[in-house]
């Protein structure tokens, strides 16, 4: 067991018994790093130390974002706006959910791949920049692996009704989401390489963060408005 999911089953643990909604996300985050950890394992990863480290320092940012909320010390908004509905009773166990998967994939894993990728990119050859690539989009194919799981251990648990939902839309509702999240990291990886070829290793990333909010609060408002595009 590695330290972050014992830090995550701490979390959740008492969040549970505070009956504190972020532990919604929480728990698809665990359940997707069990998985991550699974195939790591298992040499599904061209560079596995690369993508290990990745997955530790993508982590680092979800628990300063929720230090800084805690502590209210300027928390990126979009993680604001996530740990306040959830908090909340107006959000619906989906809204909250995806409001989580937005501000960790749509500002948190942009920085994470600059920060992992600033100081190699330019002395990486083209077959070496693909194969990070690979390495990023296999991340999809766990979250599609994890996606019945979510829905089993998380959202049916927190909204019962959800299950009428999955048995009429079958498979449906499930490809939308893996669909959604597909097109957001395909996105993101662009995101960042776009912000590494046009910035040297060194470029202060202010105006970056700014970008990265101002998207992922849009986003967020179309998802509490019933709209995830």
């Amino acid at each position: 067991m590695s330290p972050v999911t014992i830090q995550m089953e701490t979390l959740i643990g008492r969040w549970e018994e505070e009956h504190d909604n972020r532990a919604i996300f929480l728990n698809c985050y665990l359940l997707m790093t069990r998985n991550m950890l699974q195939a790591l394992d298992a040499a599904e990863f061209h560079d596995p130390l690369w993508v290990g480290r990745l997955l530790e320092l993508f982590a680092t940012y979800y628990f300063s974002a929720l230090a800084a909320y805690e502590e209210h010390t300027n928390a990126p908004a979009a993680w604001h706006i996530a740990h306040h509905a959830a908090q909340g009773t107006e959000a619906a166990v989906l809204q909250k959910l995806l409001l989580g998967i937005n501000a960790h994939i749509n500002y948190d894993l942009v920085l994470t791949l600059v920060d992992m990728l600033h100081e190699e990119w330019p002395s990486l050859t083209a077959d070496q920049r693909q194969q990070r690539y690979e390495d990023h989009t296999h991340v999809n194919t766990i979250i599609q692996r994890t996606t019945d799981l979510v829905q089993e251990e998380v959202v049916r648990r927190h909204a019962p009704l959800m299950a009428w939902v999955d048995a009429l839309m079958g498979p449906v509702d499930e490809w939308l989401a893996d669909l959604l999240i597909t097109d957001w990291r395909d996105e993101v990886w662009g995101q960042a390489i776009h912000f590494l070829e046009h910035n040297p290793p060194t470029a202060d990333r202010t105006a970056l963060r700014a970008t990265l909010e101002t998207a992922a609060m849009h986003r967020a408002h179309q998802i509490l408005l019933g709209r995830a595009g």
